[in-house]
C-alpha cells in the first residue's frame, strides 16, 4: 500500500510504526455553525481510508477533535446571547447528525479542546522549560527560530518568512514568525488558569496536545485540508517534536480544496453551502458518493451539474443491487453452472482492480470506476434465467466494495414508500388479471410519475427508482 507523503512529497509504502496497528489523527471542525461540503469532504475522506485501513486487518486507533473555545465561537456567543459553550454543544450535536447521515462512523477519541486543558498546558510548560517558549506580557510564544526544521512540511524558509512579516509594534514577539500558545483572556471570554495568568490556548497547541494524550509521542498519519499545511500543521511539528523530542508524523495526508461551480467558497461571493442545505435536493448518501468521486488530493468542483451526475452514478449502482437481490429471492435454480463458474472468475478481476486503486494512494475515483465495470458485468450475465448462487455472489461482491467506501445502498431508505408500492403493483396484478388494462396502465403511469419503474420479468414483477 502506498501514500502519498506531504512531508516527502512522493509516495510511499505504508509500513506502520507499530505492527498491524495504525495511529491516525485528523483534524475537526471548529463548532460554531453547521459544517459546509469543504468541512465535510475530509471528514468522509479519511473516515474512508479508516474503514479501508479495516477492511486489511489493521487495528486503527482513530482520533479528531472538536475546536470548542475560539473567535469564532465567541462572536456567535456573544450575537445570540448565550454562552460560548452553548454554541459549541448546539454545533457539536449538529456536527454529529451529518455524519450520521454522511455514514461517517464516530472516532476511536473525540477529545473537546476545553476538556483537555490540563494536557495543553503541560505541554506549553515543557516547551517553556525546554527553551523553545517565551512569556512575554501573559502571552506565551513558541520560538521558532529555535526549530531548526520549521518550515519543513510546507517548504517555507523561516528567513524568508521573516522578511516577509513585521514583528508587532510593541515588540512582544521575538521574531516575527513566532507564534501564541497561549494568550490573556479579554472580558467576558471563556478562560482558564495557568502559571502565566488566566487566559486560553492558540489554536495550534491544541492538536499537539492531544495527539500526545490519546495517540503518544509520534504517530502513524495525520490528516487534513490542503489549507491546514501551512500555518497550523507545520507549527505542531515544531512544537510535538520540540516538546517529546521524537518524530512527530510518519506519513502526512492532505484533501485538495473544494470549489463551487468551479470558484473558491466563499460567504461573502454566495457560494457557500452548508451540508444541511444540500440534503434538501440531495441526499447524505450522493454527497458522500460525491466526494469519492474524485482522487482525494485533486480539486473537487461542486455544481448542480457534477453532484447531479454523482446522483445518477449512485442510482445506477443502486438499481444493480435491487436488481441482484430480486434474482437471488426470486430463481429457482441453486448451483452455478459450469460457464457460470468460468465467468465468475472476471468478478476477482473486478476486486483486485479495486484494491489495487485503493492501496495506490486510496484512489476512490479509479475504485469506483471498478464498481462500475462489476455493475455492467453484472448487468449484462446476470438475469432470470442465472442460479441463485451466480446472482448471490455477484450481489456480494458490489455490496463489499460498496461498504469498503461506506456507501449504504443496500440500507438506505427509498425515497417512496415501498409498502405503497408493493401495494400498487399488487393492485396492477389484478387489474392485468381482470384484463382491466386501462387501469393497469394508468397505475404504471403513477408509479412512473414517482421516478419507480416496473419490469415485468419471468419470475414476476421488479421494480426500481
Amino acid at each position: 500500500m502506498k501514500i502519498y507523503n506531504t512531508m516527502t512529497r512522493r509516495k510511499e509504502e505504508f509500513v506502520p510504526l507499530e505492527a498491524n496497528r495504525v495511529k491516525m489523527y485528523s483534524c475537526g471542525p471548529t463548532v460554531y455553525n453547521f459544517i459546509h461540503i469543504g468541512n465535510a469532504r475530509p471528514m468522509v475522506v479519511f473516515d474512508t481510508v479508516r474503514r479501508y485501513f479495516e477492511r486489511k486487518g489493521y487495528d486503527v486507533v482513530y482520533v479528531t477533535n472538536f475546536t470548542d473555545v475560539d473567535d469564532k465561537i465567541i462572536n456567535r456567543a456573544n450575537e445570540e446571547g448565550v454562552s460560548a459553550r452553548a454554541i459549541a454543544d448546539k454545533y457539536i450535536a449538529e456536527v454529529i447528525k451529518d455524519e450520521e447521515g454522511l455514514n461517517i462512523r464516530p472516532p476511536t477519541r473525540r477529545p473537546r479542546v476545553t476538556d483537555e486543558m490540563e494536557a495543553i498546558l503541560d505541554m506549553i510548560g515543557e516547551l517553556i522549560d525546554k527553551g523553545y517558549a517565551y512569556e512575554k506580557n501573559a502571552t506565551v510564544y513558541f520560538d521558532a527560530k529555535k526549530f531548526k526544521r520549521y518550515g519543513k512540511l510546507s517548504g517555507k524558509n523561516i528567513d524568508e518568512l521573516e522578511s516577509g512579516s513585521r514583528v508587532e509594534a510593541d515588540g512582544a514577539k521575538r521574531n516575527a514568525s513566532d507564534f501564541v500558545l497561549w494568550k490573556p483572556a479579554k472580558p467576558g471570554e471563556p478562560k482558564w488558569p495557568s502559571r502565566w495568568g488566566e487566559g486560553r490556548p492558540g489554536w495550534h497547541i491544541e492538536c499537539s496536545a492531544m495527539v500526545k494524550r490519546f495517540l503518544g509521542d509520534s504517530i502513524d498519519i495525520h490528516a487534513g485540508g490542503e489549507d491546514l499545511i501551512f500555518p497550523h500543521h507545520e507549527n505542531e511539528i515544531a512544537q510535538s517534536e520540540c516538546a517529546n523530542g521524537a518524530m512527530f508524523v510518519k506519513y502526512w495526508m492532505h484533501n485538495g480544496f473544494l470549489n463551487i461551480d468551479n470558484q473558491k467558497m466563499s460567504k461573502s461571493s454566495g457560494n457557500f453551502f452548508t451540508v444541511r442545505e444540500i440534503v434538501r435536493k440531495f441526499s447524505y448518501d450522493v454527497i458522500r458518493f460525491f466526494i469519492l468521486s474524485a482522487h482525494y488530493r485533486a480539486p473537487l468542483n461542486f455544481s448542480e451539474e457534477t453532484i447531479g451526475h454523482a446522483e445518477n452514478g449512485l442510482a445506477r449502482i443502486a438499481n444493480c443491487l435491487k436488481a441482484l437481490d430480486y434474482i437471488v429471492k426470486n430463481v429457482d435454480k441453486e448451483e452455478m453452472t459450469e460457464e457460470e463458474r468460468e465467468n465468475a472468475k472476471k468478478i476477482d478481476v473486478f476486486v483486485n482492480n479495486f484494491e489495487k486503486a485503493m492501496e495506490d494512494d486510496f484512489n476512490t475515483a479509479d475504485a469506483i470506476s471498478s464498481i462500475f465495470e462489476l455493475v455492467k458485468f453484472a448487468n449484462i450475465n446476470v438475469g432470470e434465467e442465472s442460479s441463485k448462487e451466480f446472482a448471490r455472489m455477484t450481489l456480494d461482491n458490489v455490496s463489499a466494495l460498496c461498504d469498503a467506501l461506506g456507501l449504504r445502498l443496500r440500507e438506505r431508505k427509498e425515497a417512496v414508500d415501498e409498502r405503497f408500492i408493493e401495494e400498487k403493483i399488487a393492485e396492477r396484478q389484478k387489474a392485468r388479471e381482470s384484463k382491466d388494462y386501462a387501469r393497469a396502465d394508468a397505475i404504471r403511469s403513477e408509479l412512473k410519475a414517482m421516478g419507480v419503474t416496473i419490469d415485468d420479468t419471468a419470475v414476476g414483477v421488479r421494480w426500481t427508482t
